[in-house]
């Protein structure tokens, strides 16, 4: 079939607040013969957005289409011969027609052409491509956090930060699946019963109570196993004051800002392990992309995670501005997405 020569995005030609979004006319994405060629249906909004477009996260690509995480169906397949007859190619699931989800940076726009040997997925069929740009990115987080930043077991206790946001409310699922008590903290009592709602045993009102004093009091003054901490900057110390003697601190978001250089001695009050992650360093090879992938859709499939679109946006730039406005003033819970298309 014919393809256009331009297509829409939405994104950035500068850094700065929301006002810098705006409608983009960009190329034809240029097809390799490894890439897949994929019409974009839905997008996810992530915090990483946010940075991109502020500047936190430096990158060069101009213009940007500013989202990292989309969903869609794969139009053309690789034309290279060497590629389709490859047992790791035949074993990624891909289809022309089948659906897929994506991590990719600069991706909000109709059509995307992405190499099949890195962070594209094939979706299994039950899961919608609308749900699948909802899950991806925080799902895999989820998957990758508490098995391999600290493996979650039974008996643990976990802290997670904004427990009811997109990643914490997977990362609780995760964790009460595993036998472990959940502590959690949220801004008002509605999103407490949200959070509880999807398996929270404690959460802390943190505009009301004081969370290290909670924290301390519901665990006998031991603190926790492990703290999921994607605030950043404004939580970051106190993390210290409720982690546990040879606990684990995965600080993994910046929220309310980059959290500042850490003095290694801080660690060795309490021989505390602290690590700053990133999902892409979980998902380097074929083998740790199936794995977590599988695990993904099959926990969603069978309706043990359970994933919460708070709110669709449209394909504009007022639209994505509205909805990185409503993702940094703690406005959501669960899952931000936007129609790309039918």
């Amino acid at each position: 079939m014919p393809y256009p020569t331009k297509i829409k995005a939405i994104g950035i030609n500068e850094t700065g607040g929301v006002e810098v979004i705006q409608v983009l006319e960009v190329p034809f994405p240029k097809v390799k013969a490894t890439d897949l060629l994929i019409k974009v249906e839905w997008a996810g909004v992530n915090f990483v957005d946010t940075y991109l477009r502020a500047g936190l996260y430096p990158t060069q690509q101009r213009p940007l289409p500013i989202s990292k995480e989309v969903s869609g169906v794969i139009l053309e397949l690789p034309s290279d011969p060497s590629v389709l007859e490859s047992s790791d190619f035949k074993s990624r699931g891909f289809k022309k027609g089948g659906r897929v989800a994506l991590d990719r940076l600069g991706s909000l726009q109709e059509y995307v052409a992405v190499d099949w040997n890195t962070t594209v997925y094939a979706v299994p069929d039950g899961i919608s491509t609308r749900v699948a740009a909802a899950a991806l990115i925080q799902g895999l987080t989820t998957l990758a956090q508490l098995t391999e930043s600290y493996d979650v077991k039974t008996e643990d206790t976990v802290f997670i930060h904004t427990v009811a946001g997109g990643v914490g409310l997977l990362h609780t699922q995760v964790a009460k699946a595993r036998g472990a008590t959940v502590i959690g903290t949220t801004s008002t009592p509605e999103k407490a019963e949200l959070a509880k709602a999807h398996g929270a045993d404690h959460v802390i009102l943190y505009k009301q109570e004081n969370t290290v004093e909670r924290v301390l009091e519901l665990t006998n003054g031991k603190g926790v196993n492990v703290i999921y901490d994607g605030v950043g900057r404004s939580t970051f110390d106190d993390d210290f004051k409720m982690i546990k003697r040879k606990g684990t601190i995965v600080s993994f978001g910046n929220a309310s800002g980059l959290v500042e250089p850490v003095d290694l001695l801080k660690l060795a009050e309490k021989n505390v392990k602290l690590l700053r992650p990133t999902v892409a360093n979980y998902m380097v090879t074929l083998e740790e992309r199936n794995r977590y992938s599988v695990e993904l859709w099959e926990l969603i499939s069978s309706g043990a995670l359970r994933i919460n679109i708070h709110t669709e946006y449209p394909f504009t730039a007022e639209g994505v501005r509205q909805a990185h406005s409503d993702l940094t003033t703690g406005q959501t819970t669960g899952k931000l997405v936007i129609k790309v298309a039918d």
